[in-house]
């Protein structure tokens, strides 16, 4: 995708990815601060979840840098527009993914393949999560505050049983919607969970566009449902 809109798109997926970074972080008690040109966290994340994210395609390294725990390794930035080399801080690229878009108000291909319900007490969360991570070690991520944040809204799919089939978040903003940590249980069709989760954010947000991330084999299933890609962003881990 690209338009006269594509800028403002791109800054509106970064911030509410940094809006959602920012909750995780706030259901850990872990102090974060969002600036003109980036979010930090002041302590490590939890798994998965980026020390910084920049909002800005003019974002320089000493923009955030100085304000998370680079010591020791593990450190992690999201540099939300592809722009800022961290090679010369000891960084070394993770991945890079492509936000994607899908504006309000165009119809599915089909109709949802699940219904959806909203996460809402910290035994559903326990069970959602460990579905999410699928496998033993479940890593402390998504903790009951969450439920009690008015932006966020977990979901878990089902078909006509009631068994938890998949999950995505919603996050709002002031502009958008995320969606992510999309994911199915036993292999389930991906196309039709994203159809679901979809169908889930207009019916609960109605007349706002839809924004995130994917990369490699996770792409795809969203460009079939009427998403379009923004733009690259690149994430960035500290290897010592």
């Amino acid at each position: 995708m690209t338009t006269d809109e594509t800028p403002r798109l791109l800054a509106a997926a970064a911030r509410n990815n940094a809006h959602w970074c920012a909750s995780v972080c706030r259901s850990h008690a872990i102090p974060n601060a969002v600036g003109p040109r980036a979010w930090c966290s002041a302590r490590r994340t939890p798994s998965y979840y980026p020390d910084a994210v920049t909002l800005h395609p003019h974002a320089v390294p000493s923009d955030f840098l100085p304000k998370i725990d680079r010591a020791g390794p593990g450190s992690s930035v999201k540099d939300s527009f592809a722009t800022v080399d961290l090679v010369p801080y000891g960084f070394a690229e993770l991945f890079t993914a492509q936000w994607i878009h899908r504006p309000a108000g165009i119809p599915t291909a089909a109709a949802p393949a699940l219904r959806s319900r909203q996460v809402s007490t910290p035994a559903q969360l326990r069970d959602w999560q460990a579905a999410w991570h699928g496998g033993d070690g479940t890593p402390d991520v998504f903790r009951p505050a969450l439920l009690d944040d008015p932006s966020v809204q977990v979901l878990a799919f089902s078909d006509h049983g009631e068994g938890l089939r998949g999950g995505a978040v919603l996050n709002r903003t002031a502009e958008v919607v995320g969606v992510s940590n999309l994911f199915a249980v036993d292999d389930r069709d991906i196309t039709g969970l994203w159809t679901s989760a979809i169908t889930a954010a207009a019916d609960r947000f109605p007349g706002l566009p839809l924004v995130g991330y994917e990369h490699g084999d996770d792409l795809p299933p969203a460009l079939a449902t009427g998403f379009a890609t923004l733009g690259p962003l690149r994430v960035w881990v500290r290897e010592a």
